[in-house]
């Protein structure tokens, strides 16, 4: 699993933004400045749709004012889904997506989780990572189900007591 001090890996990608979908890297989007990039398992998924995502959006203006550049969304669904999931949450004024349809920044990340049981396939594990320039600064990922540590507020105490 990626740590602190690990370079974001340069994957291929999809990103999907208030300018709408295009090919691109993952090192292109989180490799500039201090962005959060937090991973659900899946867009419209109960937890992810109704705590994870909403938390972020409820909190951007608390995260810009604590340094972050960029806000960011992962999973490995399909760039059709993910816009299709921003549109709906009226998400794509705050949070970029990236579409990670075959999960190879999953694998890359080592947060790749078999969620076949539940008839998902491989996806992310939840999570959030605080990037700085490329370079992982925190990993958090959760030990159980709910969003606790990989959560806005969480990435929030987590930037004041780094800045503090």
């Amino acid at each position: 699993m990626i740590e602190p001090g690990n370079a974001i890996p340069s994957v291929g990608i999809k990103l999907v933004n208030a300018s709408g979908v295009s090919d691109t890297t993952s090192d292109a989007v989180l490799g500039e400045g201090t962005v959060v990039l937090f991973s659900v398992p899946g867009a419209f998924t109960p937890t992810c749709h109704v705590n994870h995502l909403p938390g972020f959006q409820a909190n951007h203006a608390k995260l810009k004012a604590a340094g972050v550049d960029r806000i960011v969304c992962v999973s490995a669904n399909d760039h059709h889904v993910m816009k299709a999931w921003a549109e709906a949450s009226n998400a794509l004024d705050s949070i970029e997506f990236i579409a990670d349809g075959n999960g190879d920044l999953a694998q890359a990340l080592g947060l790749a989780r078999d969620f076949a049981p539940f008839g998902m396939g491989t996806r992310y594990a939840r999570a959030a990572l605080i990037l700085r320039n490329g370079v992982v600064a925190d990993v958090f990922v959760e030990d159980g189900p709910g969003v606790n540590a990989s959560g806005a507020p969480a990435i929030l105490m987590a930037l004041e007591a780094a800045n503090a």
